[in-house]
C-alpha cells in the first residue's frame, strides 16, 4: 500500500508530526506552502480570520496528484478551531475519490481539535474520500523531542501502521 502524508506547518509543531510520521510509516512526504504571508501580529490574526472563515489562499503546490496512493494523511495546525487555510484549499483543489484518509492537527490547547476534524473530514467526505481515522496532538510549549515522543506514541495507541505503509 502506498502512504503520502501531506501537511502544512507554520510554526514547525505540524513539520516535526509529519516528518516523524514518515520516517516511522515509511510514507511518501509532501509539504504544502502558503504563498500568503502569515508572519507577524496582524497577519496571524488576520490567519485565525481567514480560518475561521474557511478562505481560500494560494498553495504551493497547487493540486496533486494522488493517483499513486491509497492510503493519504493530511495535518494541518488548528487555527480559530478549524484546518489552516492552505489546507482547506488543498482538499477543495484534489480529487480524493475511493482514497482512505488520516487526518491529524496540532493544537495549543485541548478541545480545539474537534471542530478542525470533523470539518476536514466533511470536506474529504464530499469529494469522495473516506476518513478511516483522526487524531490529534497539544504541542503548545513542547520541544521538538516531546513532539517526536508524542506522535510515536500515537502511532503505537492508535496502532497506525495496520492501515499500511509500515
Amino acid at each position: 500500500m502506498n502512504t503520502l502524508i501531506i501537511y502544512y506547518s507554520e510554526g514547525g509543531s505540524t513539520k516535526i508530526m509529519a516528518r516523524t510520521l514518515s520516517m516511522h510509516l515509511k510514507a511518501d512526504i509532501i509539504e504544502i506552502k502558503d504563498l500568503k504571508n502569515r508572519k507577524g501580529f496582524a497577519n496571524r490574526l488576520l490567519s485565525s480570520v481567514d480560518a475561521f472563515r474557511e478562505s481560500k489562499t494560494k498553495i504551493s503546490p497547487s493540486k496533486l496528484d494522488l493517483s499513486n496512493y491509497d492510503l493519504i494523511y493530511i495535518g494541518t495546525p488548528t487555527w480559530a478551531n478549524k484546518p489552516a487555510p492552505a489546507i482547506i484549499t488543498l482538499v477543495d483543489n484534489c480529487n480524493w475519490q475511493g482514497k482512505d484518509v488520516i487526518l491529524f492537527t496540532t493544537m495549543s490547547k485541548e478541545g480545539s481539535d474537534e471542530i478542525t476534524l470533523e470539518r476536514l473530514e466533511e470536506k474529504v467526505y464530499l469529494r469522495g474520500g473516506r476518513v478511516v481515522e483522526s487524531f490529534s496532538l497539544i504541542t503548545k510549549d513542547k520541544s521538538p523531542e516531546d513532539i517526536i515522543n508524542d506522535t510515536e506514541g500515537l502511532i503505537q495507541t492508535l496502532v497506525l501502521k495496520m492501515y499500511g505503509g509500515a
